[in-house]
């Protein structure tokens, strides 16, 4: 459940992270509620994917990560299997407020995976599709917020739709990596549109039919990261700043997959250190087009 995002400080170097932690744009203050959020999301994330457990102990081990995670909200005891996410997780929900719920559907989302997975289902469509990613990837966008005290509806829904460009980015970003592990994220509706069973986005060489299908949802993820885009101009000082290169970020791997010929079955498209200077231009160009 990664996507891609603008260098961070000290990131594991072995994932490819979905959002920036306590990169140096962020407030001195927040950089540890910040690195307590990613470690938490890290870390379930790993319990969901890493290591060679079967779905059953994956699942167990999250709910036992969830049962934490409400203990430490409660201020009660804790198991003592993760006092390194749990300790300054339970700072950061003292100093800060965190809200539990958002927090929990981040734990549903990887449930959901090993789920989907072990029970061999797909997406029926990007409705279906969407309601995951708000609870895989949105939930972070609001915590971030949350930090910096931006709670009206307009801008949590347009940090919703950013969080969930992001995450359908990395979908399509990682087709190389997810099918050969049994997971599908191109919905069913759309495949069919384009005369496609789930099987075929599997073969290789991939067929015109499916190269066609990837072009299509990088058009629909684009639509909804500038649903979302204008976000940044709502938001003063260094989350603007932030804001602004995370959706650089999102659409420069779209631009990746475009320049391979929409083919991510075959290989990963990345964005690395080279392609800073284009973001960083970019972010500023969003700042100069906000300026009357």
């Amino acid at each position: 459940m990664s996507s891609p995002a603008p260098p961070a400080v000290a990131p594991p170097p072995t994932h490819y992270e979905n959002f920036p932690v306590a990169s140096w744009l962020c407030p001195p203050r927040l950089r540890p509620p910040i690195a307590a959020i990613y470690g938490f999301a890290r870390t379930a994330d790993d319990i969901a994917d890493e290591g060679e457990d079967g779905p059953e102990q994956r699942l167990a081990d999250l709910r036992a990560f969830g049962a934490d995670l409400s203990a430490t909200a409660r201020g009660g005891p804790i198991s003592g299997r993760w006092p390194e996410v749990f300790g300054p997780l339970a700072r950061a929900m003292r100093d800060f407020a965190l809200p539990e719920a958002l927090l929990a559907d981040l734990l549903s989302a990887f449930v959901q995976d090993i789920e989907k997975t072990r029970d061999g289902g797909l997406y029926a469509d990007r409705a279906e599709l969407l309601a995951y990613c708000s609870r895989s990837a949105n939930p972070v966008g609001r915590l971030l917020l949350h930090l910096y005290g931006v709670d009206d509806a307009l801008a949590l829904t347009q940090s919703d739709a950013i969080c969930s460009a992001l995450q359908l980015a990395n979908f399509w970003q990682d087709l190389s990596v997810d099918l050969p592990r049994g997971r599908l994220y191109l919905p069913l509706a759309d495949c069919a549109a384009h005369r496609l069973a789930p099987g075929d986005v599997r073969r290789q060489p991939p067929a015109p039919e499916a190269i066609a299908l990837v072009a299509a949802e990088v058009d629909w993820t684009r639509a909804l990261m500038a649903q979302g885009a204008p976000l940044v101009h709502r938001l003063p000082g260094r989350i603007g700043w932030e804001l602004r290169l995370v959706v650089q970020g999102g659409l420069r791997i779209l631009d990746k997959i475009e320049a391979q010929g929409f083919d991510s079955f075959s290989r990963r498209p990345t964005i690395g250190a080279a392609d800073a200077p284009l973001l960083a231009w970019r972010a500023l160009r969003m700042r100069r087009q906000s300026t009357p």
